[in-house]
């Protein structure tokens, strides 16, 4: 592998450039307003970065937690090679949520409010508590990785014998909050069209949240290979693939029943709103199933595509939920502006940079790791 800390690729150097440019945005955003830059109103108060950076983001760290559990907890090993892949992701995908919270929030400086004066009967404060703790697990997760990079062995003993508490918090608060997100949405009843209202909000975020950790692991695994030249882990892959399949399943058959249940199908009428929904349902949820549930297990390509459909899908699923399904209810149009967009996109592309030059630097692939311990002993 490449040991630069960031090879000077067009893409790379694209990606610098959208973050100088969201960096001046930013500085926009916080000298002279939300107004100077989003198209946030009354009617629409949360927008994009909500939306896309916090609802968006938290589901997709969660391959952390997925993988976490299924190590730690049941004590499956040979997964263990994807552990230090997914808890980085998860790690500078939450980092990334708290960049697009300070981003939306009006007074940004009175964010640690949430600890010194909390509103107990919000559901806000466990969103709230649930990821700024989350995030300081993923950080204790993440130190022996940088003691290990360092050579500080006495360090990193200490913090990896903390291994398995940590895994359990960690998934403590991550069944937490990815269902409370759901909660939170459950007290928009008069403003969130029937598609996506339900009861049920909190499973419904939970059960996607599973299924897009697989797909993200499955993502980034590959993405890695291919970019760093490494070995694909194929078996492994393939059966992350089956389970991803099977909960994609499991979540489109209950997403039909839920909402024949609260009557979302008398809603139903050609239009914006269903036309999202459909898109939603069937390039996110039966497409990705047909080729993950059969041979496409197997083959790379057939599942890389499936597991970016399934990402695809939730991505729209909770920007679905948080935006395009209030529409109608709100009577009203909300679009971000080409600012909101930029922003999110400098934030997605700083995340990425990051993580290339962490894993540039530090011992996080499997290969790695073991030469590392070797090293250690």
């Amino acid at each position: 592998m490449d040991k630069r800390i960031l090879r000077p690729t067009p893409l790379n150097i694209v990606a610098l450039l959208l973050v100088i440019f969201g960096l001046i945005l930013a500085f926009i955003r916080y000298t002279q307003g939300l107004g100077a830059v989003t198209n946030l109103t009354d009617e629409f108060p949360w927008g994009f970065w909500i939306a896309f950076d916090v609802m968006c983001g938290v589901a997709l760290a969660a391959g952390g937690f997925i993988i976490a559990g299924t190590v730690h907890i049941f004590n499956l090993k040979r997964y263990k090679p994807l552990i230090r892949p997914a808890i980085l992701t998860a790690f500078l995908g939450y980092a990334l949520v708290i960049v697009g919270v300070l981003l939306d929030l009006g007074r940004p400086w009175f964010v640690y409010h949430v600890l010194i004066l909390p509103q107990f009967h919000s559901v806000m404060l466990e969103v709230g508590l649930c990821v700024f703790f989350y995030f300081l697990v993923l950080f204790l997760e993440f130190l022996p990785m940088w003691f290990q990079g360092i050579k500080n062995h006495a360090a990193y003993k200490a913090l990896h014998a903390l291994t398995i508490p940590l895994a359990i918090i960690g998934i403590m608060l991550s069944v937490l909050h990815q269902s409370s997100l759901g909660a939170l949405l459950t007290l928009t009843k008069e403003q969130l069209s029937p598609l996506w209202y339900s009861p049920n909000l909190p499973f419904n975020f939970l059960l996607s949240a599973v299924m897009v950790g697989f797909a993200m692991v499955i993502f980034e695994s590959q993405w890695s290979s291919k970019t760093y030249g490494r070995a694909i882990e194929n078996d492994i892959l393939k059966s992350l693939a089956k389970g991803c399949a099977i909960v994609a399943a499991i979540y489109f058959i209950w997403r039909m029943i839920d909402i024949s249940m609260n009557g979302g199908w008398a809603s139903m009428s050609p239009g914006f709103v269903s036309t999202w929904f459909w898109i939603e349902i069937i390039v996110g949820a039966i497409i990705p199933i047909i080729l993950l549930i059969g041979p496409g297990q197997s083959n790379p390509t057939a599942r890389g595509l499936g597991a970016f459909l399934v990402i695809f899908g939730v991505v729209l699923n909770r920007l679905n939920a948080t935006l395009t399904g209030m529409i109608d209810q709100m009577g009203g149009m909300y679009f971000p502006t080409w600012q909101e967009i930029f922003i999110s996109i400098a934030v997605v592309c700083a995340g990425i940079l990051v993580f290339q030059a962490i894993v540039q630097t530090l011992p996080i692939f499997d290969e790695e790791v073991k030469e590392a311990e070797a090293a250690m002993a």
